[in-house]
C-alpha cells in the first residue's frame, strides 16, 4: 500500500520500521516539530523523524494541521491508501480522516475502550492492572472512540514499570499493525464498535500525579503508581517541608508494625525506613533524594540524617 505515517516518540519507531520491512510504500512521515530538550535546551528531532530520514522518507512537521491548506494539498496529492497514526500526539482533523480509501488506522497501547487518552501505558500500570495490550482501530473525530479492528493482550509483570512496558508494547504492536493492513486489504476484518459504557480515561500526566498521598493510597497502590509514573513524574513527598524523591521503594510485605500509625508516619528499623500508608499498610523506602542533596540508598541517608520518631512525610511544615 501507499501510506502516510504519523508518529513522534520512540514508541512509534518499530511500527514504522515494520511497515517498511513488509514492503509498504511510506510516501510521507508526519511528526511533531523539533523541540528544545534537556537542561541545555538543544533543538532535537523526534525519534520518528530521525528514523524516517535514515530510511530516506520525506518528513513534514506542521505546527498546525486543521486549517493548513498547503499541508492538505500535499497529502491530497499523495492520495494514500491509508494513513497510519501511532502516538502522533495530535487529533486528526476531519478532512484528513476522510482522505484515504481505507481510513486512518491507529495503533493504541491499551485494550480499548479501557484507557482512552494520552497515557494508557502509564495508567494501566499505575492502576495495578495485570493485563494490557494493543488495539488497532479506525480513527474518528472522538478521542480513541473509533471502531476496533484487532486487539492483542499482554501480561504486566508485577515488577514491570511503564518504561519497561513501552518497549514491549511497541514491539508487539508492530506486527499487529501489519496484520491489520493485510486484513483490511483482503476484506477479512470487520470493524467492531466500542462499548462506550465501559470506557475509562488515561489523561496526560501532571507533576502532581507523582505526589504520594499516604492517606488516600495503600502501600501496594503507591508502589503501582511509582511503577506507572516512570520516568516522569515519578514519586515524591515532603520531609520537614523539603521535597523528597523516592527513586526506589517496596511494598513492605515482610514488615508489620504492632501499633497503629497515622498516614505518613515514619518508622526506622535498623538501616531500614518505612512509612505508614492507608489501611495500616507500610511502604519501605529504599533509595531517596532530599531536595538539594544527592540520591542515596536509605541506609546511607539515615547515617547522615537524624529523624524524630514523630516525623510524618507529606507535611508542609515540620
Amino acid at each position: 500500500m501507499k501510506l502516510i505515517y504519523c508518529g513522534t516518540p520512540r514508541f512509534a519507531v518499530p511500527p514504522l520500521e515494520a511497515l517498511l520491512a513488509a514492503g509498504h510504500e511510506v510516501a510521507l512521515v508526519i511528526s511533531q516539530p523539533d523541540r528544545l530538550v534537556g537542561r541545555a535546551q538543544q533543538l532535537t528531532a523526534p525519534p520518528v523523524k530521525q528514523a524516517a530520514l535514515a530510511a530516506g522518507i520525506p518528513v513534514a512537521q506542521p505546527e498546525k494541521i486543521r486549517t493548513n491548506a498547503e499541508f492538505r494539498a500535499q497529502l491530497e496529492a499523495i492520495a494514500p491508501d491509508a494513513i497510519v497514526v501511532v502516538a502522533y500526539g495530535r487529533l486528526i482533523p476531519p478532512w484528513m480522516l476522510g482522505l484515504p480509501r481505507l481510513g486512518c488506522i491507529n495503533l493504541h497501547a491499551s485494550l480499548l475502550p479501557k484507557y482512552r487518552g494520552a497515557a494508557p501505558i502509564q495508567w494501566a500500570v499505575a492502576m495495578g492492572d495485570a493485563v494490557t495490550g494493543n488495539t488497532t482501530m479506525l480513527l474518528e473525530e472522538g478521542l480513541d472512540t473509533g471502531p476496533i479492528l484487532l486487539q492483542r493482550s499482554l501480561p504486566i509483570a508485577p515488577e514491570q514499570t511503564a518504561t519497561d512496558l513501552f518497549d514491549v508494547l511497541s514491539a508487539a504492536g508492530a506486527p499487529l499493525l501489519i496484520e491489520t493492513l493485510a486484513g483490511l486489504a483482503a476484506g477479512s476484518i470487520q470493524p467492531q464498535p466500542q462499548n462506550h459504557a465501559l470506557a475509562t480515561l488515561a489523561p496526560m500526566l501532571t507533576r502532581e500525579d507523582g505526589r504520594m498521598d499516604f492517606a488516600a493510597h495503600t502501600a501496594a497502590e503507591l508502589m503501582n503508581r511509582w511503577r506507572g509514573f516512570q520516568p516522569w513524574p515519578g514519586a515524591f513527598t515532603l520531609l520537614v517541608g523539603k521535597k523528597l524523591i523516592a527513586h526506589r521503594l517496596s511494598s513492605a510485605g515482610d514488615f508489620s508494625a504492632s501499633e497503629k500509625a497515622e498516614p505518613g508516619q515514619i518508622r526506622i528499623e535498623g538501616s531500614r525506613l518505612f512509612v505508614a500508608c492507608a489501611q495500616q499498610t507500610w511502604l519501605e523506602l529504599l533509595e531517596i533524594q532530599l531536595e538539594g542533596k544527592k540520591r542515596l540508598p536509605v541506609a546511607e541517608f539515615l547515617r547522615g540524617t537524624s529523624l524524630l520518631a514523630t516525623t510524618r512525610l507529606g507535611i508542609v511544615t515540620p
